[in-house]
């Protein structure tokens, strides 16, 4: 069915030493030169590229429309060491759409969403029998002057004082300026507006052809929804997940799974018993005695196993309301709000705990990938450049996962140097530790709420027998 996932991230030369260049022919399975560094990218043996396209904005020049030249022109135009090079948006496509109507889906939000606002757009869809359809969208980060050269992503303004005279600051021996940006693709705010624009654009094709799918961008926090969010698979894991071939993050899903399912009974069941007990006038409501009687009724027309067994219910019923000093319907009716606060205490506990789990599972997965890799990186960067090529050609997966790892393990590092991988699990060793213990709690929670339930059985029949049941009376039509 249909999902919602978008990812960015940014390209930067200070951030790992990502070449657009490289970064580019990967995802377009393609064999390009990158003039920056003197390096031959060749992917051409990559399978499961199965549209790309670059679109152009107004004023960028006709032949950007070639991939090489694109990127070898971001490479060139970019100077500093540290320099932001290209963003990726990264988008799953639904599998309820063909693929023509899914290119279609892409281009559209591309064109509306990315390209009209002034950015190149190299998409590039990837899928291997329909089974994990999605769009890699890298995105230039300057904008064109009207002669078709390259702008400037920020200026400097200098800053006037009251009579409009520029400030002399005496100690840098400057004048005072300010930095300005010339477009907004940077602002924090651009995430969630591109995240609204694709589930607009998403929606409305699932529409358009008539699927009852939808999606919707915001967290479950967002929505208000009390229920765990599941992680994204990626590819190599949905693969061995299909084979039968279960992963760490299949895992994670399936445990995930289990909790949402239980809170939301256990959410369900509560329900029930606060409207049926907010529903019993108090003044007439039988006693608690009088409901663990009709309890008890009718053992002897019962079978000596189904006896056992509603003596032993019984019993958890009688230790639960001296255990919780409940004689009345009103202490039941107090006691059920106290179940339904630690309910909603235990599934707010438990969801921030998944969410952690899970942020905590993705930085050891590219932890493990960071380590595993790292002798061939090593092996590749200590090569003489000349050999570099032949190297790079023949390990491009390990190489390409392992600057990946250490793209995304820099930008979780927090200002610190070292990866803290023992930090990490111990932090996560320790979250499901507690988290047993709240399932310990859940248990019990949910042998008060059936304690409730036949309590609430008893009363229901104890009416019933003392209320005749009424046949309703039936019209009839009369003909003349």
């Amino acid at each position: 069915m249909a999902i919602f996932h978008l990812s960015i991230k940014v390209f930067s030369r200070g951030n790992g030493g990502k070449s657009a260049v490289s970064a580019a022919a990967y995802r377009a399975a393609e064999k390009i030169f990158c003039e920056y560094d003197g390096r031959m990218n060749d992917y051409t043996r990559k399978l499961g590229v199965v549209h790309k396209e670059i679109i152009l904005p107004e004023h960028a020049p006709a032949e950007y429309k070639d991939r090489a030249v694109l990127w070898n022109a971001v490479e060139k135009v970019e100077k500093a060491k540290n320099s932001q090079l290209a963003r990726e948006i990264e988008i799953a496509l639904p599998m309820e759409l063909t693929r023509e109507q899914n290119i279609s889906l892409a281009r559209d939000f591309v064109k509306c969403t990315f390209v009209d606002k002034g950015m190149c757009a190299d998409v590039c869809i990837h899928d291997t029998n329909g089974e994990n359809p999605h769009a890699h969208i890298m995105l230039t980060m300057r904008p064109f002057n009207e002669d078709s050269t390259w702008g400037d992503k920020q200026k400097k303004e200098y800053i006037l004082d009251k009579y409009g005279e520029k400030i002399y600051d005496k100690k840098k021996k400057t004048y005072k300026c300010k930095t300005v940006k010339t477009t907004d693709w940077n602002d924090q705010t651009k995430a969630d507006e591109w995240r609204a624009a694709w589930e607009e654009s998403l929606n409305r094709y699932l529409e358009k052809y008539n699927h009852p799918a939808r999606v919707n961008h915001l967290s479950y926090e967002k929505q208000g929804v009390e229920q765990v969010p599941t992680i994204h698979l990626g590819v190599a894991a949905f693969q061995m997940e299909k084979r039968g071939i279960s992963t760490e993050r299949g895992d994670i899903n399936r445990a995930i799974a289990i909790t949402n399912k239980q809170l939301g009974q256990l959410r369900a069941r509560i329900k029930k018993l606060k409207d049926w007990v907010y529903s019993q006038p108090l003044q007439d409501a039988p006693s608690m005695g009088d409901m663990m009687s009709a309890i008890n009724g009718g053992q002897n027309l019962k079978s000596r196993w189904k006896r056992i067994a509603d003596l032993k219910t019984a019993a958890k019923v009688l230790i639960f309301l001296q255990e919780n000093s409940i004689t009345s319907m009103e202490q039941l009716a107090n006691k059920i709000t106290v179940i339904h606060q630690k309910r909603y205490d235990l599934a707010n506990t438990i969801k921030a705990q998944e969410r952690r789990i899970s942020t905590l599972d993705r930085h050891l997965a590219q932890v493990d990938i960071h380590k595993q890799h790292m002798a061939v990186y090593k092996k590749y960067k200590q090569l003489d450049p000349k050999k570099r090529g032949a190297y790079k050609e023949k390990h491009a997966d390990e190489i390409s996962q392992y600057e990946s790892a250490l793209t995304y393990l820099k930008d979780h590092l927090n200002g610190r140097t070292a990866i803290p991988e023992k930090e990490w699990r111990t932090e996560r060793d320790k979250l499901l530790t507690e988290r047993y213990e709240h399932c310990d709690e859940y248990y019990k929670l949910r042998e008060d709420i059936r304690s409730v339930e036949v309590l609430r059985r008893g009363a229901e029949k104890m009416i019933n027998e003392i209320t005749p049941e009424r046949k309703p009376t039936q019209k009839r039509d009369i003909t003349i």
